[in-house]
C-alpha cells in the first residue's frame, strides 16, 4: 500500500509538474503587444478663445523605407467618439495638428468639444489611411501642448498603452459607422506635414 501511495504521488507530481511547463511555455509564447503602437493623450480648454493646442506625431524610421498611418481617434468625456482620421507620416517625418482646427472642428455630434482623449494608433495602409481599417504596427511617437484653464500651454509626452484586439474591433467599427453615416461629420483633417 505504501509503494500505490509513493507511485501516486509520483504521478500527481509529474502532472503538476508538466502542468506548469505547459502553462508557462503558453504564458512566454504569447508575446506583448508592440510598444509604440498605441499612444494616449488628453486635450483640454479647446474651442474656448485660447490659442489652439497641438498634437505631434511622428514616425521615428524603425519601419523605414515604409510609410506608416497614424489612425487618430478623438473621444470625448463620455467615451463618444467624435472624430477620426488617418494620416501618413513617411519615415523620420513629423505631423502637427492643431486640437481646435483638425481634430474637433467637424464632430459627428452637435455641440463644441473643449475636452477629451486623443488616441493615436500606428498601422500600415499608406498612403491610404483608412481609420476603419487598422493594421496596427510600430512605431509612432507622439506628444502635445495643452491649454490649461488660465491659458497656460504646457507640453506632455502621449502615453503608450496596450492595444487589444477589442479597442482596434471597437475603433474601426465606430469610424466605420461614422464615415458611412455622418454625412462627412466626424472626420478629422491631416494639419502639417507627415
Amino acid at each position: 500500500m505504501n509503494q500505490t501511495r509513493i507511485k501516486r504521488l509520483l504521478t500527481l507530481t509529474a502532472l503538476a509538474v508538466l502542468g506548469a511547463m505547459l502553462s508557462s511555455s503558453i504564458i512566454w509564447a504569447q508575446t506583448p503587444p508592440p510598444a509604440d503602437t498605441l499612444k494616449v493623450n488628453y486635450f483640454s480648454n479647446a474651442n474656448m478663445g485660447y490659442p489652439s493646442a497641438t498634437v505631434y506625431v511622428s514616425n521615428p524610421g524603425t519601419n523605414a523605407p515604409a510609410s506608416i498611418c497614424a489612425m487618430i481617434y478623438v473621444v470625448d468625456p463620455s467615451q463618444e467618439l467624435r472624430e477620426c482620421c488617418g494620416c501618413a507620416i513617411s519615415p523620420d517625418g513629423l505631423l502637427t495638428l492643431s486640437v481646435d482646427g483638425n481634430l474637433t472642428n467637424n464632430s459627428n455630434t452637435p455641440g463644441a468639444l473643449t475636452s477629451g482623449t486623443v488616441k493615436i494608433i500606428s498601422s500600415t495602409g499608406a498612403p491610404t489611411c483608412n481609420p476603419a481599417k487598422i493594421v496596427p504596427t510600430p512605431a509612432v511617437r507622439a506628444w502635445g501642448t495643452h491649454i490649461q484653464t488660465n491659458g497656460v500651454l504646457t507640453e506632455t509626452d502621449a502615453q503608450d498603452a496596450t492595444l487589444s484586439s477589442s479597442e482596434v474591433t471597437h475603433l474601426a467599427s465606430l469610424c466605420n459607422s461614422i464615415i458611412k453615416n455622418s454625412s462627412g461629420y466626424g472626420i478629422c483633417t491631416c494639419g502639417n506635414g507627415g
